[in-house]
């Protein structure tokens, strides 16, 4: 894929991923994540005190993996660190964004309020390293 390519993919409809992380004994975790792009970082929010956000506070280094089901199959994986905040108004702002992609725009104030809150992490994971393969089967 290009750039533009793996940005139109990472962005369509209500495409999830799957965030991996390191937990403290060394075994790994996956674990199901809405995101958005802010240009070429992916954007999420999760609890502080989940087991990702426990993960992540202690060892920044995460995978998310993104792809299509369908036939041909495409995927997308960015490695990186993330960058994590608990600014209230980036927090609330990129909670609405998240949920206005996955809930849609009726629903998106809500969605942004419930996960917009004291307790909740926003992280972004900074690429390092990005694979980005179109039509796996063509």
């Amino acid at each position: 894929m290009t750039d533009d390519q793996r940005r139109a993919f990472l962005a369509e409809g209500a495409r999830t991923g799957v965030l991996s992380t390191t937990r403290a004994d060394g075994s790994p975790h996956a674990a199901p994540i809405w995101f958005v792009l802010d240009g070429d970082v992916p954007v999420f929010n999760t609890g502080r005190d989940t087991l990702k956000g426990r993960n992540l506070r202690r060892d920044p280094r995460a995978v998310l993996t993104v792809d299509d089901a369908t036939p041909p199959y495409s995927f997308v994986t960015v490695t990186g660190r993330v960058e994590i905040s608990e600014d209230p108004g980036e927090l609330l702002h990129w909670a609405t964004v998240i949920a206005r992609r996955y809930m849609g725009p009726d629903r998106a104030e809500q969605f942004g309020r419930r996960n917009g809150v004291p307790g909740e992490l926003l992280v972004r994971l900074v690429p390092e390293q990005v694979v980005a393969i179109a039509g796996v089967a063509d």
